[in-house]
C-alpha cells in the first residue's frame, strides 16, 4: 500500500535516528581500537633483532585483535550505509507516487545536470567480502536476462526522434507492462516531456552499484572496450572507447567518444561516471514496431 506523506516522514525520521546511533557506534569503535593500532605499528616497526619470541607472539595477537576490530567496524559501516539506502528508497517511492498523481516536479536543465551528477556520485558502493560474488548491475556486470527494472529506475532507452533517427537516451521507468513484455519510460530531459512504450530489448538498465576499483576491478570495463556512455552535460548515450579506468571509488572513467569531426575519429578525453557507462546492446535489428 502506498505510503502517505506522514508515514514516509516518520519512516525517514526513524532511520535518521538509527543512522545517527550507528555513526556514534562507528566513532566509538574507532577510538576503542586506536591503542591496539598504535601498539601494532610500534611493534611491527621493531627490527628483527629486537623481536623476541614473546614480542612476535604479542604482535600476532595484536594482528588477530585488529582483524576482529576491523570486521566489527565494517559491519557497523555497512549497517549505516543500508540505512542511507533505505532513506533514499523511501524518498524515491514518494517521488514516484507524486508523479503518478500528476504532481511531477519541473526541473530546469542546469539543476537536472547537477542532479544526475549527484546521483552518480552517491550511487551505493559495492565492496565485496573475501570470496563474495559480484552481483548483477554492479559496475559493468549486466543484469540477468530475467531482470525487470522497477518504477523509478534509470535506464538507457533506444527511442526514435522526429526524423525517425534512433538515439539512446537517459530515461526513467514508469512501469513494466508484463503482458506485452514492454516498458513505459519517461525521457529524463524535462524539455522533451516524452513518454515511450518500448520492448525490453530497447532498454538497458543502468548500474545500481558502483564497483570499488581497489577490491573489485573485474567489475570495471577494461581499457580499449567500446561502450555506450552518457555524453557530459547531455542526456544521450553515444559510442565511446574506454581510455582509462577509475583508480578509486570516487574517480570516473576517462573515455574517447566517437566523433568524425576530429582527425583520428575520437573526441579528446572526457570523464563519465560508472553509472552512465554501459555495454553496447548486442541485438538483432530492432523492428519499427518493437
Amino acid at each position: 500500500m502506498p505510503l502517505t506523506a506522514e508515514q514516509a516522514m516518520l519512516q525517514v525520521q526513524e532511520r535518521l535516528r538509527s543512522l545517527k546511533s550507528l555513526i556514534a557506534e562507528v566513532e566509538a569503535e574507532r577510538k576503542r581500537n586506536e591503542p591496539n593500532i598504535v601498539n601494532t605499528i610500534r611493534l611491527a616497526k621493531m627490527s628483527n633483532d629486537e623481536k623476541s619470541p614473546a614480542v612476535n607472539h604479542k604482535l600476532k595477537a595484536l594482528y588477530k585483535t585488529g582483524l576482529q576490530d576491523a570486521i566489527q567496524e565494517e559491519n557497523l559501516i555497512r549497517q549505516a550505509l543500508a540505512k542511507i539506502q533505505d532513506i533514499r528508497n523511501i524518498r524515491n517511492e514518494r517521488r514516484i507516487q507524486a508523479r503518478n498523481a500528476g504532481n511531477k516536479e519541473t526541473i530546469r536543465r542546469g539543476a537536472l545536470m547537477k542532479m544526475l551528477q549527484i546521483s552518480a556520485q552517491t550511487l551505493p558502493l559495492f565492496v565485496s567480502k573475501p570470496g563474495e560474488k559480484i552481483p548483477p548491475l554492479c559496475g559493468c556486470i549486466p543484469a540477468d536476462n530475467s531482470y525487470v527494472a522497477k518504477p523509478g529506475d534509470m535506464v538507457a532507452a533506444l527511442v526514435k526522434g522526429l526524423e525517425d533517427e534512433e538515439n539512446w537516451i537517459l530515461a526513467e521507468v514508469v512501469q513494466y507492462l508484463s503482458s506485452a513484455n514492454k516498458y513505459e519510460v519517461d525521457d529524463i530531459d524535462e524539455e522533451q516531456k516524452d513518454r515511450h512504450i518500448l520492448s525490453k530489448r530497447r532498454i538497458v538498465p543502468l548500474p545500481l552499484m558502483r564497483a570499488n576499483p581497489e577490491t573489485d576491478g573485474q567489475a570495471l570495463f577494461s581499457k580499449g572496450t567500446t561502450v555506450m556512455a552518457l555524453y557530459p552535460q547531455t542526456t544521450c548515450f553515444y559510442k565511446a572507447v574506454i581510455n582509462a579506468l577509475p583508480q578509486t571509488a570516487n574517480e570516473e572513467y576517462e573515455v574517447l567518444f566517437e566523433d568524425p569531426t576530429y582527425a583520428d575519429g575520437y573526441s579528446p578525453p572526457l570523464y563519465v561516471a560508472q553509472r552512465y557507462v554501459i555495454a553496447i546492446k548486442q541485438n538483432k535489428k530492432v523492428g519499427a514496431n518493437s
